[in-house]
């Protein structure tokens, strides 16, 4: 990598060529990404695409004037200093605000690197086209920076519903399967250990090892579903984690209760997490999946309580055999 104080005026013009174009590009890619479930933002990023064009054709004019056609390949990862930055804009579904703190943030180093560049030169007619690119580029942060602002209030609420609903298909929707996977699913064994064993820790464990089972299996289903190409659920592995922690975590909540010895104690206790679940549960379906709460509430607890008694039926039974 070189350093940019060995940069001859020839390379930096070279370079901020190579910005510019890869700065266009990108921007077009975010409004792209953007188009469908964002347009206001995704045509603002056109506009900022349009002006990065508009700056790498002033400097290939002033590059060819001064040095001919060709032009060195120099990137920015060729050079010292600029920082590396993930690539966004291959990702689908677009998220909004990552987006906007990026563009950012990259017009803010690209107008440190003009006025650097301005600094070094001594060619009067590159420092002028130098320092005109940083100040403009100071406006296309501060551009970036209020994109949202720009956004009348209706075109504002799409777009916190177009959020709504993508962090809805991304992480609700396969969070509360893994709840209510983990959550009812695993009170039958674990009931079942405590009702034939009459012993907290065997309960306990029986209950680890179903949580720890169950959220396994989910987070790998999840994740093999589908690879959010069409359906729009995000990327599959996140899916499949978001899935597979939840449904331990549903497990888990009514198994540790019997960590405390008292058998009676703990049962108390486990009983009175399984119904703060279920209605924690229903709560999220009723404000995320537009579910009224009383129904979603039936739904879930009714299916619990069925569960829950299996349970007991079955550790009584083994018990007494």
């Amino acid at each position: 990598m070189k350093s940019f104080d060995s940069l001859s005026e020839r390379e930096i013009l070279a370079l901020a060529i190579g910005m510019e174009e890869e700065d266009a590009r990108v921007y077009g890619d975010y409004a792209e990404g953007l188009r469908e479930n964002f347009p206001t933002s995704a045509e603002m990023f056109e506009k900022m695409r349009d002006q990065e064009i508009d700056h790498r054709k002033r400097l290939t004019a002033l590059y060819q004037q001064k040095f001919g056609d060709h032009i060195p390949l120099i990137r920015r990862e060729d050079v010292k200093g600029f920082i590396r930055r993930r690539p966004l804009w291959l990702v689908r579904p677009l998220g909004l605000d990552t987006v906007r703190k990026q563009a950012a943030a990259t017009e803010a180093e690209v107008q440190r690197f003009y006025t650097a560049a301005a600094r070094r030169t001594t060619d009067l007619n590159i420092r002028s086209l130098l320092t005109d690119l940083a100040e403009e580029e100071r406006h296309h942060e501060q551009y970036a920076e209020r994109l949202e602002q720009k956004i009348t209030p209706d075109e504002k609420h799409e777009e916190e519903e177009a959020s709504r609903r993508l962090f809805v298909l991304q992480v609700v929707q396969p969070g509360l399967a893994g709840l209510m996977d983990g959550s009812v699913s695993t009170l039958a064994p674990v009931f079942a250990a405590a009702f034939a064993t009459d012993k907290s820790w065997d309960a306990f464990i029986v209950g680890l090892a179903a949580s720890t089972g169950a959220g396994i299996s989910m987070g790998f289903a999840e994740a093999l579903s589908d690879d959010g190409s069409l359906t729009g659920r995000g990327r599959p592995l996140i899916r499949g984690v978001v899935c597979g922690l939840m449904t331990t975590l549903g497990g888990i909540g009514h198994t540790l209760p019997f960590l405390i010895p008292n058998f009676h104690v703990a049962f108390a206790v486990a009983v009175a997490v399984v119904v703060v679940e279920l209605f924690a549960i229903s709560y999220i379906r009723y404000k995320y999946m537009d579910t009224p709460f009383l129904s979603a509430a039936f739904q879930v607890i009714v299916g619990g309580v069925l569960v829950f008694i299996a349970g007991i039926f079955i550790g009584k039974g083994g018990a007494a055999g």
